[in-house]
């Protein structure tokens, strides 16, 4: 069953691939249920390009697409129009806001708490968190299918394989921090998991 609490992700969550990548993986477990735009892909991977020139269009244009088709009823459009009536420190989070309000989400999860004040998101029942903090909201509905969705995650990485330090280490470097302490505390578990592929 797929809970109604639909969270929204910024771009700056899918920035970074061992983000993405868990949250594409978390949102298949039904806890939650994500939504994103088609403006949220082109502002994370054109972010992507111009600070990687190591990567291509064409493989992240591939990512998008599978991002899409693993996360049911992911996309929301037709959300313009209500662009031009909210008002945000920055403008140009404005989309993201009307997204989230036209795609009924309960939260914005962001890396950026600070561009969206509660003042106007309570107007739509909408409330911001950052991404650490949201992973660990995830985790407290039910550890026992976040950590299998974190060990699901962890086994795509196969060529090279990750280690679990690794792995946890790299989603600390993202700006995840507390999660990385959760998992650390549970680096025996995902380790198990790792044995049992």
């Amino acid at each position: 069953m797929i809970s109604t609490f639909t969270a929204f992700f910024d771009a700056n969550v899918f920035y970074g691939a061992r983000l993405r990548s868990l949250v594409v993986e978390l949102a298949q477990t039904g806890l939650f249920r994500a939504r994103w735009s088609e403006e949220i892909h082109q502002e994370w991977i054109s972010n992507l390009l111009k600070n990687r020139p190591d990567l291509k269009a064409v493989d992240l244009e591939k990512t998008r697409r599978q991002m899409d088709s693993a996360v049911l009823d992911c996309l929301v459009s037709g959300y313009e129009s209500l662009v031009p009536c909210l008002a945000l420190p920055d403008a140009d989070d404005r989309h993201v806001l009307a997204a989230a309000i036209l795609g009924k989400a309960s939260v914005i999860v962001t890396f950026n708490v600070a561009d969206f004040p509660d003042k106007e998101l309570s107007k739509y029942g909408i409330h911001v968190r950052h991404a650490d903090d949201f992973l660990l909201d995830v985790e407290s509905v039910d550890s026992e299918s976040f950590i299998e969705a974190v060990s699901r995650d962890l086994h795509h990485y196969k060529d090279p394989p990750l280690s679990v330090d690794d792995y946890i280490s790299s989603l600390e470097r993202a700006g995840l921090p507390k999660a990385a302490v959760f998992l650390r505390a549970r680096k025996v578990m995902l380790e198990a998991s790792i044995d049992d592929c």
